[in-house]
């Protein structure tokens, strides 16, 4: 072979070696600038630990963001990003190659509890409000909103990501309090969709929240003053904590045998649930007497969330106005905590509010069985609504079609336990929180 014909044959093979490599490039990289080649790498969803080679050239900005300790440049060049923009600058001396790794951003309760300990904010969070007059039936992400230890950052609407398996039974997250703390509600025996109707989805099936009794004031209360059927005089001592509602004894009992007895008490925070007894005056009622704030004996009263949820014309508000502090350390209930609490729980457990199931994406008047709270049978909130004109106690309820409501003390309906996965436990959990590969220790 002629010199003349080696020089072609080697400059035609380097010519195939280079569109081979172009075209390599062209598939599997993307180029943001002449000097940047980056490989772009995605989370998947449904495992956390597992990552995919984009087909894109462009970096994602929705939904995503940077792994930096993943992401490497093969000749030292340095990576960061902007968490609110989301740009990504790359520091770079030389032609360099980098392997960018990115992380859904679907809200994940453990990197946020490592988070809010380091006193950082989460990813993943929506900024501003929802709209709390409508009803949520897609997953809406994630809000935050102030609580009684600082911020809870809470799961609205058709969620898939918040499942939770702990003690033999499925939760799913309401929302990660203001001190890493996990509030979950119990689910079932087996993991439950979210339309899915099933007794399952309830601890206790038929518990009334004060049984024989419901003509007095006191009985909105979780504990009131007095023996039971012995009228209150004073709105004082209608709340005096004294006497257990029936419902608080059953529950705690529950708990005992089924978190306590088999040793999970110590994963379970002493966290408030607030059983809101503060009462609205009469620009907040339909009502035409200032006794609606009076507070005992079958005195006709609104209680705080009613003047949060309800409106003058004796309808629902289209403008509601939830909130995740308690106005009286009254009644904040806790075990032990007598700072922030009470001190008046036997066990750590209690039921969710009615602030906490509209935040979640349920509203007074309107069914919405798409969201994670829908269970197909009504169940108790922890917040009492009012004592009518006829002198009767009522607390609110989750209703059957899951819409805001309410029923008569002496009722009996359903109970889902809610309890508080401590800091600690919640920081040591697996899983991504779907129904098949739920948060839990493995």
């Amino acid at each position: 072979m002629n010199k003349k014909i080696k020089v072609l044959w080697a400059t035609s093979f380097m010519s195939v070696l280079l569109i081979i490599f172009a075209s390599y490039i062209w598939t599997n990289f993307s180029k943001t600038e002449s000097k940047k080649i980056l490989a772009i790498y995605l989370q998947d969803p449904s495992n956390s630990n597992s990552y995919f080679l984009s087909d894109s050239k462009k970096f994602p900005t929705d939904g995503y963001i940077l792994n930096l300790e993943k992401s490497t440049c093969v000749n030292g060049g340095t990576l960061s990003q902007n968490p609110l923009s989301k740009k990504i600058s790359l520091r770079l001396s030389s032609n360099e190659m980098c392997s960018l790794y990115f992380d859904s951003e679907l809200f994940d309760p453990i990197k946020a509890s490592i988070a809010i300990n380091n006193g950082q904010n989460p990813n993943g969070v929506k900024e501003g409000n929802p709209n709390f007059g409508t009803i949520a039936t897609v997953d809406e992400g994630v809000y935050s909103m102030p609580d009684s230890y600082g911020t809870s950052y809470y799961y609205r609407g058709n969620v898939t990501n918040n499942y939770v398996r702990f003690a033999g039974f499925y939760w799913r997250i309401i929302r990660l309090n203001g001190d890493g703390s996990l509030r979950i509600i119990y689910d079932g025996t087996m993991p439950h969709e979210n339309s899915e109707e099933s007794d399952d989805r309830l601890a206790l099936k038929s518990v009334a929240w004060n049984t024989t009794n419901y003509n007095d004031a006191k009985y909105v209360g979780y504990m009131y003053g007095g023996a039971n059927g012995v009228a209150s005089t004073s709105k004082n001592g209608a709340q005096l904590n004294e006497t257990n509602a029936n419902i608080k004894s059953q529950l705690e009992n529950w708990y005992k045998s089924n978190i306590a007895d088999k040793g999970y008490d110590k994963y379970v925070s002493d966290n408030i649930f607030c059983n809101d007894r503060s009462t609205a005056s009469k620009p907040n009622t339909w009502w035409n007497s200032e006794s609606t704030k009076l507070g005992y004996g079958n005195n006709a009263t609104a209680y705080g969330a009613f003047s949060r949820f309800r409106t003058i014309n004796n309808g629902w508000s289209e403008s509601p106005n939830p909130k995740l502090t308690c106005t009286q350390k009254n009644d904040t209930f806790t075990k032990e905590d007598d700072t922030i609490g009470n001190s008046k729980l036997v066990e750590k457990v209690g039921l969710i509010t009615i602030d906490e199931i509209a935040i979640a994406g349920g509203k007074g008047g309107t069914e919405n069985k798409n969201y994670y709270l829908h269970k197909g049978s009504w169940y108790w909130s922890f917040s009492p609504y009012d004592v009518n004109l006829s002198g009767y106690a009522f607390v609110f309820i989750v209703h059957n079609t899951g819409d805001l409501y309410n029923f008569h003390v002496n009722n009996a309906g359903g109970v889902a336990p809610v309890i508080n996965l401590s800091a600690e436990y919640v920081r040591t959990m697996n899983g991504n929180g779907t129904k098949t590969n739920p948060f839990e220790i493995k």
